[in-house]
């Protein structure tokens, strides 16, 4: 009887880890796919023999559009997910009808969202400086967590933040009760520290804090000038990317960005610990467990742009747990998960000194042996690099043998080629991979960026100009004309198209991925907005502009030909599968395709590309991410096209793969904006 007992039990608690093991295989539970962020489903109903015969199963339009960078998630038949303008919203994902929304997009609509977590029944999400947690079945605040159901995430942060540009639009990481939070802040002098802090999912309150830019008596303290954490011109080294988390061994690793201001470091002298790092920290403490810099004192910009990889691989006949970090500059740094120990070697090459008086950038930079880099890199360009489908390759010849292009040149006025480019390399979409096989897939750019510094004016007062070349002239151009190639807009007439109550909005609180200024006076505020609508100008008493820095850069300019598409030679963009057991790469191709060449018969250019790709066990690589608005489905093993799918809208975000009634589903969400594209509001479900 003893015995038949015992096996009841042990039978019931076999198909309880059944349930759970099935419902972990059929939902998409967490951003990018689950803790490991590998994008990867165990679903194989879609597969190769039948992928071509893929239909809309649904569809659902929201009411606002706009650019939308949400991976939705699936749990128990249900799809959350964010709007253009931040709304949280939860739908049935058989059917696509709506069951909650919660938001208003006329408040705290400050950023774009790249999606939301779930725990305990309640849904994580940030809209403005808020960390919003909401009942999963109702949509509604939860009132026991901090304010009536939100938290400022400006609280933990020391007072000299308390007033500046604090947003998060990637997903926290949870882990048991807790969630950490990722930051996005100024990439200016005035950014607020970028510390690293975990809130109690039920109370909101905060379990601990890491000081990415250290405090008196805290290793990496002497790699910034004196007092650094606390002055006023040197923030961020935040994590805006996202994170990723060993719960079985309580480990979550955390890629940071650069410090503040991102291109002249003369007023933060050092290697700059812990920026560009990635981190591996004890996930119910903080506690640093090791750490890897990958761009010492970084003016360039060389933020980590996705949440790592946690795969494992074989090496050397040993099975390793290992974590892959992508970069911005076209590497893949590989690790020991526990002990930090690189699984390829990495060399720290020499770099050139600055021509810039005051800079002083670190003597060498890291480069890993394997894998080679997936992106070009700029020494390894000449004049003859120039596209094929230029009109004008003279005079881009000209311009690229006049820039500066050798491996981590600094900043100069004379001019440098960055490449590949501040947009990457790899970007915020991530990395896809096969977890036990150890093949990790990227979507790179191929685009040239030209980075140009120039010397700032002795600013004797303040007034609505010097305050525009402070905060705005970055993207926006210092004669106010933009840049609407690369993606920032001319503000020229704008009085002609925007009311005034509009344009004070925006400069308080941002839109979309511009940061808001509602750190600074109002009196500022209104100075800036008086200045772009070319009004009498009017001088400032009392301003908090940060310190004016001796040198600027110019702005954000892509490397373009005169018909606005990149000047140098294809490919523009790739997708490559790399076997990290070896180092070395299964297959390499273009990605996406340019629409005004294709107009004209020539295809296979590659192209710029945003959102990450997803992969199933059954062997397929998914992903939109282009700006022809197509999803491709590709064979994972080879690099082969399967089908692909046309959408109402370009899609800039990480598809999701689900299982609901035994019918497996592909969504995506369409909206658009970037690279000169549409905007969009639907969220598109495919299903055999």
């Amino acid at each position: 009887m003893i015995k038949k007992y015992l096996v009841l039990i042990v039978l019931a608690f076999a198909i309880i880890a059944w349930r759970q093991q099935d419902s972990e295989n059929v939902d998409w539970a967490e951003y990018l796919g689950g803790p490991d962020r590998n994008h990867y489903s165990a679903l194989s109903q879609i597969n190769p023999s039948n992928v071509q015969d893929l239909k809309i199963a649904w569809t659902y339009s929201l009411p606002d559009s706009g650019q939308m960078q949400a991976n939705p998630i699936i749990i128990n038949g249900i799809l959350y997910s964010v709007s253009a303008s931040v709304q949280a919203f939860a739908l049935d994902a058989a059917t696509g009808k709506e069951i909650w929304r919660f938001g208003d997009p006329l408040k705290n609509w400050a950023s774009t969202s790249r999606g939301l977590a779930y725990a305990k029944d309640r849904i994580l999400y940030t809209a403005g400086p808020n960390l919003w947690a909401l009942d999963a079945k109702t949509g509604k605040p939860i009132e026991s967590f901090g304010d009536h159901g939100k938290v400022d995430l400006h609280t933990g942060l020391p007072k000299i933040a308390q007033n500046k540009f604090i947003i998060s639009n990637t997903p926290g990481t949870i882990v048991g009760d807790l969630i950490v939070m990722p930051l996005r802040l100024s990439e200016g002098a005035d950014a607020a520290p970028g510390d690293i802090r975990a809130f109690n999912i039920y109370t909101g309150k905060i379990a601990w804090t890491f000081h990415t830019i250290p405090y008196p008596g805290e290793k990496g303290y002497e790699t910034f000038p004196k007092d650094a954490y606390q002055n006023t011109y040197t923030g961020a080294a935040n994590n805006w990317a996202g994170m990723s988390v060993d719960k079985k061994r309580g480990i979550i690793y955390v890629p940071t960005g650069s410090a503040g201001y991102d291109f002249w470091g003369g007023n933060r002298k050092g290697q700059n610990l812990y920026a560009n790092c990635l981190l591996a920290l004890h996930a119910k403490t903080g506690k640093l467990l090791w750490h890897f810099q990958m761009t010492h004192h970084d003016i360039w910009d060389r933020d980590l742009p996705a949440a790592p990889n946690l795969i494992t691989v074989t090496r050397k006949g040993k099975r390793i747990d290992a974590v892959a970090q992508i970069t911005k500059q076209g590497f893949v740094f590989v690790f020991d998960r526990v002990s930090g120990k690189p699984l390829f070697d990495i060399i720290e090459n020499l770099v050139g000194k600055s021509s810039l008086p005051g800079e002083h950038p670190w003597p060498t930079q890291p480069y890993p042996v394997l894998p080679k880099p997936y992106a070009r890199q700029s020494n390894e360009l000449s004049p003859s690099d120039i596209s094929p489908y230029a009109k004008n390759k003279d005079e881009l010849a000209s311009i690229l043998s006049k820039l500066k292009r050798g491996w981590y040149d600094a900043p100069s006025e004379q001019g440098t080629l960055i490449l590949p480019g501040f947009d990457g390399g790899g970007e915020w979409g991530g990395a896809g991979a096969d977890p036990e096989k150890g093949i990790l897939y990227i979507n790179s750019n191929e685009m040239g960026w030209i980075q140009k510094m120039a010397k700032n004016k002795d600013v004797k007062s303040i007034t609505g100009e010097s305050l525009y070349q402070s905060y705005c002239a970055n993207c926006h151009g210092a004669d106010r004309k933009g840049n609407p190639a690369s993606g920032y807009p001319s503000l020229v007439g704008i009085d002609q198209k925007r009311s005034k109550a509009y344009i004070s909005q925006i400069i308080k609180q941002g839109k979309g991925m511009m940061p808001g200024f509602g750190q600074i006076e109002s009196e500022s505020q209104a100075a800036i907005a008086a200045y772009i609508q070319c009004l009498p100008p009017k001088e400032i008493s009392n301003s908090s502009s940060p310190q004016v820095l001796p040198y600027q850069m110019t702005g954000y300019n892509k490397f373009l030909d005169e018909d606005g598409l990149p000047a140098l030679s294809t490919p523009w963009g790739t997708l490559n599968a790399i076997d990290l057991n070896t180092g070395k790469y299964l297959w390499k191709i273009p990605f996406g395709q340019e629409p005004l060449l294709v107009k004209q018969g020539i295809t296979n250019t590659g192209g710029e590309n945003y959102g990450g790709p997803i992969i199933t066990k059954s062997g397929l690589l998914i992903i939109a991410a282009t700006k022809d608005a197509t999803l491709r489905i590709y064979q994972a093993s080879t690099g082969k096209l399967l089908a692909s799918y046309a959408l109402p809208f370009a899609s800039f975000a990480t598809p999701s793969t689900y299982m609901v009634n035994g019918k497996q589903y592909i969504v995506v969400t369409c909206g658009g904006t970037k690279l000169g594209t549409a905007k969009g509001n639907q969220v598109i479900a495919f299903g055999l």
